[in-house]
């Protein structure tokens, strides 16, 4: 029976696209399309489509330079991260590069709570997730719902292993003050909190 892993692993479909082989290519970067979808819906209300297809550009480009230092999901991440970092400072005219270590996106984007999701408990996650720090909210989602490991969280955010574990901790703890401030009840706040369970097999939240 099918673990529901990829038939064939990123390595294996890299190694053969750099080899020439143009279709494991395509199916390597198609096997990104859902999650950058993921990524970027989370954080921005438009462009998201534009956004998905700029990183796969940029993969194609970049795909030659991955050094291996993590897994090749860490980089596609990584790329979508400084996607995403150019696309806010253009749309929103800043004339610095937007600190995603303190700043949130309610910080350098602000939009109204009655676009973000038709339940109230579903509004109040989403708003609050644009709250904390896009760091914070990046590490949260990726390592929670896309299950990146630890020691892909620390290179793609250029930090130690020890600091992604209190990253986390920090990360979850602002989320349910977030929740708090908007409005949420210690009970929905805890409720919300419940999808950001640690992913079966890694133990990086809990050391």
């Amino acid at each position: 029976m099918s673990d529901g892993s990829p038939a064939t692993s990123d390595d294996e479909l890299l190694a053969r696209w750099r080899a020439g082989d143009t279709a494991a290519g395509n199916e390597l970067c198609e096997r990104y399309v859902d999650p950058l979808y993921r990524f970027f819906r989370s954080k921005t209300l438009v462009g998201t489509e534009d956004l998905v297809q700029r990183t796969l550009t940029a993969l194609v480009e970049a795909h030659e330079r991955f050094a291996g230092r993590s897994t090749f999901r860490a980089y596609v991440y990584g790329i979508a991260r400084n996607i995403f970092r150019t696309d806010l400072r253009q749309r929103m005219n800043l004339d610095y590069d937007p600190d995603f270590s303190t700043q949130s996106l309610e910080d350098l984007a602000p939009s109204p709570s009655s676009a973000l999701g038709k339940a109230r408990e579903q509004q109040l996650l989403a708003a609050a997730l644009r709250r904390i720090s896009v760091d914070h909210q990046i590490a949260l989602e990726l390592y929670y719902w896309e299950g990146l490991t630890g020691p892909e969280l620390a290179e793609l955010l250029d930090i130690s292993e020890p600091t992604v574990r209190s990253r986390l901790r920090r990360a979850k703890e602002s989320l349910r003050s977030a929740m708090l401030t908007l409005g949420a009840s210690p009970g929905a706040a805890d409720s919300s909190l419940s999808g950001f369970e640690k992913p079966e097999g890694d133990d990086t939240a809990k050391k």
